[in-house]
């Protein structure tokens, strides 16, 4: 009598289905890392934000008419690289002031992220169009969030903390009480304002000589149209479910891509600096401590350069984070402690070498890796903090107790606030 066949499925001989479908259901369904995506989100707009805000008297030596490299200079370069920039629409002196208002907008809006999937698109517009008509005035922290804008647009980054998933979770509350959600007028309204200027932009070639921007732009445009529609009038439709898993696995590929670009950026970085022998005896860290346009604060830059011991533990930590750095994602708790110290590099960085934005812009980045449970306790202490603030300027009292915005953060998630559920939202 032989022995009943075993399915080999059910073994523990090769994986589960059940365990894959598991896995491509949870990257499908949901999108990951909501609070770290609306982190980096609010890091990167209020970064460039505080920087346009501070050019703003040189804006125009920088990036407008008054600038050492000339508008044809620009267009010749923008010529034979094909980058993207609306500057080169128009000479101008008005065009230009009309972006850069735009960029400064549009920052602020992304900031507190309202219609986010619009706003993202704008901010990206302007941080791409200011940076590649003068490309010679940028640093290392304009690098990042060059790239950072273009990644923010894949992303479902308002899921929490943000304009839009507060007004979903009312959406939400009124849907609960059978009673019909708000209308949106303003959501159609700039998704048409954007077409008319995305149509003829297109057809007069202003988007540039690459095929990506273009195509991306078409596609969040329709993509929106269509799910606003299907919203509106076929809400349980399957074509609306499929564009729902294709926005959740573009934003959870747009916040792998950043990941990677982070340990990219640190791992280049630190292989570089074993490799100079200005990192190996010290000097790297002591030049810059000795020049004065790197020294705001001359006592305290030469205090520390006086040190010699103090400088070589710096730059030898500076080497061996960087190059650790991305080794330790397989390891939780090293990542967080190496995290806090690169962190706090780069808080040292603006303090003492007079970077602020170069730092912002790091530690925005960084914020990707940072655990959802502290960015959850620190968000709950920041509106408890609000909730104080505003309770003392009525004068009463706070009673400690459930915070009523734990509640629109967690149905928000539920049902995808800030996703594109709303036009251009």
């Amino acid at each position: 009598m032989s022995a009943p066949v075993q399915d080999r499925g059910t073994t523990g001989d090769s994986p589960s289905p059940s365990s894959a479908a598991r896995a491509v259901q949870r990257v499908t369904a949901v999108p990951l890392g909501t609070y770290q995506s609306a982190v980096v989100r609010i890091g990167v707009s209020a970064t460039y934000l505080l920087f346009l805000l501070r050019e703003l008297p040189h804006r125009r030596e920088l990036y407008g008419p008054d600038g050492p490299w000339q508008w044809d200079m620009a267009r010749r370069l923008i010529s034979n690289n094909d980058s993207f920039t609306v500057l080169m629409w128009s000479q101008s002196a008005i065009w230009f002031e009309i972006v850069y208002a735009l960029t400064l907008v549009s920052a602020a809006l992304l900031m507190v992220g309202w219609r986010t999937r619009a706003t993202s698109v704008l901010f990206m517009t302007g941080v791409l169009s200011l940076q590649n008509r003068s490309i010679f005035m940028g640093d290392g922290g304009d690098n990042v969030i060059h790239l950072l804008a273009i990644y923010l647009v894949l992303t479902r980054c308002a899921r929490v903390w943000s304009l839009d998933a507060r007004r979903a979770a009312r959406n939400a509350a009124r849907l609960a009480a059978d009673s019909r959600p708000a209308r949106d007028v303003a959501g159609p309204a700039l998704w048409a304002v954007l077409g008319l200027v995305l149509v003829p932009a297109t057809v007069l070639g202003g988007l540039g000589g690459t095929w990506w921007l273009p195509s991306l732009l078409w596609v969040l445009w329709l993509g929106n149209g269509a799910w606003w529609a299907l919203n509106r009038r076929a809400p349980d439709h399957e074509l609306r479910t499929l564009l729902d898993v294709l926005a959740n696995l573009a934003h959870n590929a747009g916040l792998v891509v950043i990941m990677a670009e982070v340990c990219l950026i640190y791992a280049t970085a630190g292989w570089y600096k074993i490799q100079g022998s200005r990192w190996q005896d010290g000097t790297a860290l002591y030049y810059p401590l000795k020049l004065d346009y790197f020294t705001p604060w001359p006592g305290l830059s030469g205090l520390l350069a006086s040190s010699a011991l103090a400088v070589m533990v710096l730059t030898y930590a500076t080497v061996i984070v960087q190059v650790a750095f991305p080794f330790t994602l397989f390891n939780r708790r090293v990542k967080n402690v190496l995290l806090v110290v690169m962190i706090g590099e780069h808080a040292g960085i603006a303090v003492l070498l007079g970077l602020p934005f170069f730092s912002m812009a790091m530690i925005a980045a960084d914020a990707v890796f940072l655990p959802t449970v502290f960015l959850v306790w620190l968000g709950g202490k920041v509106a408890l903090g609000r909730q104080r603030l505003s309770s003392r300027r009525r004068g009463k009292a706070v009673v400690p107790g459930p915070r009523r915005a734990d509640a629109d953060e967690q149905e928000a998630a539920r049902t995808g606030a800030g996703g594109g559920h709303t036009l251009v939202g």
